[in-house]
């Protein structure tokens, strides 16, 4: 395999549909063969009142939170509105390329680790008390962002804009493309996406896929990818830049020994 090349390697794509497409493209464009199986199916909340307020109340707010890609797909309703008082963060590069790409181009990231630890280690989100935020997330988020910016004193509402849900494809596709071979590494960007995943292989396809390497952006996949019994696993940053670095630097490995 040519340096900077994934050529003829089967790459598994397991993150939303809507966000596969891009990742896939790269990969095609370097060699590699993209085989796309979404691990996770996100709907909108079937309770918009909640979103709904927060949107016409934007305005009110010092500062806003978006924890993933989804949350900015989802919690945007007209992004030409959005106040330009109002301050804006993402824990890691995808979800502040999102919000570019929508118009926002003052996103503040993580300096630290592209995380919601590293995203509160900026100082802009130390000094939040008497200050007025609204974070957007998926419903069963993490609550740590919530709990820590109160505590700082800040007034906090939290915005459940998104759900995941288990696919209701069928795997039988992807069992039969392990068996013969034709996956060479697997990608997670979620803890979730991990557990649907293997809810939905079999016992031999679950063989199959613990012998392959798998690539996330964050130790705490990784350590959920290690408790279904995957060996090789690869934390990559946060960025598909470094995923594909990732996987171009291991097959190099692998490939001159």
């Amino acid at each position: 395999m040519a340096a900077g090349r994934l050529d003829g390697r089967g790459i598994l794509i397991t993150r939303p549909a809507r966000q596969a497409a891009g990742l896939a493209e790269v990969i095609a464009s370097i060699g590699g063969v993209p085989l796309i199986f979404p691990a996770i199916v996100i709907l909108p909340p079937a309770d918009r009142q909640e979103l709904d307020r927060v949107q016409q109340e934007l305005a009110t707010y010092d500062f806003a939170v978006f924890v993933s890609g989804n949350a900015v797909e989802y919690g945007i309703a007209d992004a030409k509105s959005w106040p330009k008082t109002l301050r804006v963060f993402a824990p890691g590069m995808g979800t502040a390329s999102a919000l570019v790409a929508l118009g926002l181009p003052d996103v503040r990231t993580p300096t630290s680790s592209m995380d919601s630890e590293g995203l509160l280690a900026l100082p802009e989100l130390n000094d939040v008390a008497g200050k007025r935020g609204v974070i957007f997330r998926g419903r069963g988020g993490r609550e740590l962002i919530a709990r820590t910016l109160a505590a700082r004193g800040a007034d906090i509402d939290v915005v459940e804009c998104y759900v995941r849900a288990r696919p209701e494809a069928s795997a039988a596709g992807l069992a039969e493309a392990l068996k013969a071979g034709r996956v060479d590494a697997t990608t997670f960007t979620s803890r979730e996406g991990a557990d649907n995943l293997w809810s939905m292989l079999d016992a031999a396809a679950r063989a199959d896929f613990a012998s392959l390497p798998c690539f996330v952006p964050h130790a705490r996949i990784a350590e959920r990818a290690h408790s279904l019994g995957i060996a090789d696993v690869v934390v990559t940053s946060s960025s598909d830049a470094g995923l594909i670095a990732s996987l171009l630097g291991y097959f190099n490995r692998r490939e001159n020994g």
